[in-house]
């Protein structure tokens, strides 16, 4: 269920599905028996609402029993962002640590609430979760945004802004945690990711692979740039690709833009391992340049996971396999 760092065409369609198309009141009757049962029952989950990691209130554990109180709830007078994860999902253990770091710093503006979708199946159900991590921001009840996959630290702060200014005359705890914290913290900007960032949002790909290039050739060794870089090439390239690129690849297994464009579709479509196995088996049988094209293709889909993401590591060592 793992998936590579969400683009931003996948982000806006996930976020069409979830506005005003989730009753998050779905839990309430399953949330109100559970707090009726006697104190100390095993079937109230452990560790559902208390705070997670170290940023105090502003990162809680829900469970169904508590989503209703600790969510739904909470959202009707602040920003809840919820984080559907899961313990064996290494992309959201590369973003989770993010979110819990922006949610200490926005000294509760607004609030993380962090959910095992393994022991909470019932709530991925409720939004429809297709892979992890996926985010989802609630306000006044619902769900107003969302995103898929561990985006760069950048694009989330990106994010969080624009929807605490979006909300903030319209949810009071908002502005009343700012004013507790003396004001909106101005987090110092780099214009040159500003540049990229503002091109991804409006989709121009080209000019963010540009603008995060020219940070490149002055700072080689800046590796949000490079990461941030990485993805956005994917991302490129996944808004082309369709389910005719497949059909392409398996009619010509010579064909390597095909092979190349079907890894990519595959990837975007979370069908890890097949793309994966695809690039490997195109390694397999070439050779020279067009083996050295294909193999540096696949490492750039490696390096959109978690370095200890299964599926990376087996893949990994295939390809040195079919290397040597």
């Amino acid at each position: 269920m793992t998936q590579p760092r969400g683009s931003a065409a996948n982000s806006q369609a996930m976020s069409a599905a979830l506005s005003g198309a989730v009753d998050l009141s779905g839990l309430k009757a399953r949330a109100d028996a559970a707090r009726q049962q006697p104190s100390g029952s095993a079937q109230q989950p452990a560790g559902g609402g208390a705070p997670a990691g170290g940023a105090g209130g502003a990162v809680v554990d829900v469970t169904e029993a508590t989503f209703q109180a600790e969510v739904v709830e909470r959202s009707l007078q602040t920003l809840v962002v919820v984080d559907l994860w899961a313990d064996w999902c290494g992309p959201c253990k590369q973003l989770s640590p993010v979110l819990e770091k922006l949610a200490a710093e926005g000294n509760g503006s607004w609030i993380l609430a962090k959910i095992d979708v393994d022991a909470n199946p019932r709530i991925s159900q409720l939004f429809g979760v297709q892979s992890i991590p996926t985010v989802v921001a609630i306000a006044g009840g619902q769900p107003v945004d969302a995103f898929s996959g561990a985006l760069p630290e950048p694009q989330i702060r990106q994010w969080l802004t624009q929807l605490l200014d979006a909300l903030r005359d319209k949810l009071p705890g908002i502005r009343a945690a700012e004013q507790a914290a003396g004001g909106p913290v101005e987090e110092p900007e780099d214009p040159r990711f500003t540049e990229a960032e503002e091109a991804l949002a409006r989709g121009d790909f080209a000019a963010a692979e540009a603008a995060y290039q020219r940070i490149l050739d002055a700072e080689p060794g800046n590796e949000q740039a490079k990461a941030a870089l990485n993805q956005v090439r994917f991302s490129a390239r996944a808004s082309q690709a369709d389910s005719s690129a497949v059909a392409r690849a398996e009619a010509d297994p010579d064909d390597l833009d095909a092979q190349l464009a079907a890894a990519d579709y595959e990837v975007a479509q979370h069908q890890i391992e097949a793309g994966f196995a695809r690039l490997i088996g195109v390694v397999r049988r070439t050779s020279g340049a067009d083996r050295n094209r294909v193999r540096e293709h696949l490492v750039g889909l490696f390096e959109l996971f978690d370095p200890a993401d299964e599926r990376v590591i087996k893949a990994r060592r295939d390809l040195a396999s079919a290397l040597f």
